[in-house]
């Protein structure tokens, strides 16, 4: 373990002494449901005013429209809540990106919404870990290098969007244009409970395909009918069955159909790719173009694809491997062992690593069993991985982020998805 110098001991203690156990179990008292309006709104507010420590312009924006497929096959706009974005010093000559969420998975009307102590330095509770610590642990971080050597060398954009956990549709183009310029990127999501990170990830393309058939009746002229429901199913095996090494695919459910007495006219599948790389997803959406078109010819029904690959696969490039090299190195000076594995989940680390900005995207607490009512966060994380931000930033505000300088490669965790 390397000596660290006082500067950096001074920023550690800083970091540490942050009040994070306390912010947590304040914001996730608060429902934040991707879609709880007056929830995302109040936690908005809240987050504006603890970042309002930090220096910069703090604006909270209104969410880019997005539509979606009902299940009678109609379009709507859905409304998301606003999203945080705080720039500082944007004329620095070092910049990152640091990212979070404030929705959860937990909407207003789900039974879990209360904290609790499952044993000490356990906390059970909505959002404790995904990723209402992560955001505890990036202000512990930004505010002890405020008070450091390192602010006057280095700029950062903070992004808090309020849809992440529903595809980040409504805040996509906020985050490629805050990934602009950027020499790093850190993604507040949680660590595995012994501090595992995310290396490489799965891409995600979320589909909704309206198939309009013609109705009929199934007993006197069911010949007249192009059954929607049939059409559907049909293409939904073909999808399915045509997934492989390259990239996964789950039809999800079917919305249609009728009475048993009438051939239904209409259906809409809803349908997930995971692909590993970008070559992938071109060949898993030409599988989706290719079997739509046998599909409509054979059933003599019209086809209509919304959706999209709203993740681009991140693969653990050169430039990944370095940033995950000094995120290791200081993690060894911190007598914390990092290893990370690659994973078939997705986060906005996808996003951000297709705008060619290197990004570890774990960086939050560790914990577990997020997207659970069993989620918990392991309390003596929150100093430890704020301390472990803020030496990776201040390492980065010192020109320490450089091309070669870090080989990790050999140290990557093999098998891991979620």
């Amino acid at each position: 373990m390397t000596i660290l110098s006082p500067a950096e001991q001074s920023l550690l203690d800083r970091a540490a002494a942050a009040p994070m156990l306390r912010q947590v179990q304040q914001w996730a008292a608060i429902n934040s449901g991707s879609r709880n309006l007056d929830g995302l709104a109040q936690m908005a507010d809240h987050l504006a005013d603890a970042f309002s420590a930090l220096p910069g312009a703090l604006r909270l924006i209104d969410p880019a429209p997005v539509d979606t497929v009902l299940a009678d096959g109609r379009i709507q706009t859905i409304i998301h809540g606003r999203h945080l974005h705080l720039s500082v010093r944007p004329d620095a000559p070092i910049r990152l990106l640091l990212t979070g969420h404030m929705d959860t998975v937990f909407a207003a009307d789900h039974p879990f919404q209360q904290q609790q102590w499952l044993e000490p330095g356990v906390l059970n509770g909505p959002g404790v870990a995904d990723m209402k610590g992560g955001i505890a642990v990036m202000l512990a971080a930004l505010t002890a290098i405020e008070a450091s050597d390192a602010a006057v060398k280095i700029g950062y954009d903070v992004i808090i969007n309020s849809d992440e956990e529903v595809g980040s549709a409504s805040s996509a183009a906020l985050l490629r244009e805050a990934a602009a310029g950027k020499i790093a990127a850190f993604t507040y999501e949680p660590a595995l409970p012994d501090g595992t990170l995310a290396g490489a990830r799965a891409g995600s393309g979320n589909f909704s395909i309206i198939v309009i058939g013609r109705s009929a009746h199934a007993g006197r002229n069911p010949e007249e009918g192009r059954n929607a429901l049939l059409a559907a199913a049909d293409l939904a095996l073909r999808l399915k069955a045509g997934s492989g090494i390259g990239f996964s695919c789950n039809p999800a459910r079917i919305d249609g159909g009728s009475p048993n007495n009438v051939v239904p006219d209409h259906a809409v599948l809803r349908v997930n790719f995971r692909p590993r790389t970008p070559e992938d997803e071109i060949v898993a959406r030409a599988l989706i173009d290719r079997e739509m078109a046998d599909v409509a010819r054979n059933h003599d029904v019209s086809l209509h694809l919304h959706g999209g690959f709203g993740r681009p696969p991140k693969p653990m490039d050169e430039k990944a491997e370095r940033l995950f090299g000094l995120v290791r190195q200081c993690g060894a000076d911190l007598g914390l062992a990092i290893g990370w594995r690659d994973t078939g989940g997705v986060c906005d680390g996808n996003n951000i690593a297709a705008c060619g900005v290197p990004v570890v995207d774990t960086m939050g607490v560790r914990g577990g069993s997020i997207h659970s009512d069993a989620e918990f966060l392991l309390t003596d994380s929150l100093p430890e991985r704020a301390q472990l931000s803020a030496l990776a930033i201040w390492r980065i505000a010192q020109g320490q982020f450089r091309p070669g300088q870090f080989q990790s490669g050999q140290d990557k965790i093999e098998g891991m998805t979620t």
